[in-house]
């Protein structure tokens, strides 16, 4: 999906600095997925070891399965998910739920895009042509659907456990993994924040009325 995972980085809190271990995880970390994705990139997704990415990191394969349990964790580990349950919560109380999740998506494509271009081109771009990426990120979705839920319940006082809660914030995440999956299958040519527009305003309004012949 656009940015959401199997395995993810905690980050601290944004009050307290860095510890020099926090630092050295973090470092750590970064060379693991600079070199996964830079072998990705040179010899393809299937031909790329552990043992390789591991030797280009400078650091043993076990070091590189502590920080992700599979090489598909790090093509899908960020910190976005985190992000933006914390972005929703800090949208205006009165503010209607759906706004605030649209605007705070767009935020985030926005962000991501514009940051990470040509990385995010190449993770959606694994997530539609490589089943064991997609497999991992469906096990994931139930982690960012509970995230998404709780901020529903939070914005409109239901049960994040209440069936429609648990329906909306799972077609949501379901929504948004077909955005990705559309957006590399288009070659990447739609602005990924119009996409995701596009996608809630199905979920909002339902199908778009087809005209008749």
């Amino acid at each position: 999906m656009i940015r959401m995972t199997a395995a993810r980085s905690p980050l601290p809190p944004a009050d307290r600095p860095l510890g020099l271990r926090e630092r050295k995880k973090i470092k750590t970390r970064e060379a693991i997925r600079a070199a996964a994705y830079g072998l990705i990139r040179e010899q393809g997704y299937d031909a790329t070891t552990t043992e390789q990415i591991a030797d280009r990191a400078e650091v043993s394969p076990s070091t590189v399965f502590r920080y992700f349990p599979t090489k598909e964790d790090i093509v899908l580990t960020d910190e976005y998910d985190p992000m933006l349950a914390a972005e929703l919560a800090r949208r205006p109380a009165g503010e209607p739920w759906q706004t605030s999740l649209r605007l705070v998506l767009r935020k985030a494509m926005e962000h991501g895009v514009g940051e990470e271009y040509e990385l995010t081109r190449l993770r959606t771009r694994l997530l539609a042509e490589v089943p064991a990426v997609r497999s991992r990120m469906l096990e994931s979705m139930s982690v960012t659907g509970r995230l998404i839920a709780r901020a529903i319940a939070d914005r409109t006082g239901l049960d994040p456990d209440c069936l429609e809660v648990r329906v909306m914030s799972m077609s949501l995440v379901g929504g948004l993994l077909e955005v990705s999956q559309y957006w590399a299958e288009h070659g990447h040519e739609d602005d990924l924040a119009d996409l995701v527009d596009r996608a809630l305003d199905v979920l909002e309004h339902g199908l778009p009325a087809v005209g008749k012949p």
